[in-house]
């Protein structure tokens, strides 16, 4: 595992002073998370420092590296450019850093977008990026304190917040959000029963 300032090395030319803050934040979140609910601790720093090293690149230079890396975008996909980061950031490790742990991948892969299936690293580094501490819609203390008691409660909590928010701006809402958010709600309610 690299240290963070060398992480911060590889992520200061690609991301503004606030989005590195943000990524050593959500590095801190994944690795209490990890240590919480038993995932690697390593991976979840790492890939909490690298979710979103693509997030401040400009969209066309994102579209050029996907499909260098051989990413195809469904329909949803091409109209939900903010989610593209978190594909070209999965690629951009893999091709460019020569990182190729796939449960690290996939954390970076889905973290914006979650999905059905979703490993135990995949839900830290989710979770992590909603609760970071620079984090503070409303909303984020109820999320945090969610995250320390139930994984899947503060998942379904911020998929729920994603949800809505896209469908109240009439934006298109990414399949995997759906298939996390429906896995999230009957495993809550199958656990009800």
């Amino acid at each position: 595992m690299k240290t963070q300032q060398e992480y911060e090395e590889i992520l200061r030319p690609l991301l503004s002073k606030k989005r590195l803050h943000h990524s050593i934040c959500v590095a801190d979140a994944a690795v209490r998370l990890a240590k919480r609910w038993g995932a690697d601790e390593n991976k979840a720093y790492t890939a909490g420092m690298l979710h979103d090293i693509m997030k401040d690149t400009p969209p066309e230079k994102q579209l050029k590296y996907m499909q260098e890396f051989g990413i195809i975008l469904s329909d949803i996909q091409k109209k939900t450019p903010k989610v593209w980061h978190q594909m070209c950031g999965a690629g951009y490790l893999e091709h460019r850093l020569h990182l190729n742990d796939p449960e690290i991948l996939d954390a970076v892969r889905y973290h914006t977008t979650g999905r059905a299936g979703m490993s135990l690293l995949e839900k830290v580094i989710f979770t992590a990026d909603y609760i970071s501490d620079d984090r503070d819609y409303d909303g984020v203390e109820e999320l945090r304190e969610a995250a320390f008691c139930s994984l899947e409660e503060a998942m379904l909590i911020g998929l729920s917040f994603t949800v809505e928010d896209l469908a109240s701006q009439k934006l298109p809402i990414a399949a995997d959000t759906f298939m996390a958010y429906n896995e999230c709600t009957l495993q809550r309610n199958g656990s009800k029963k």
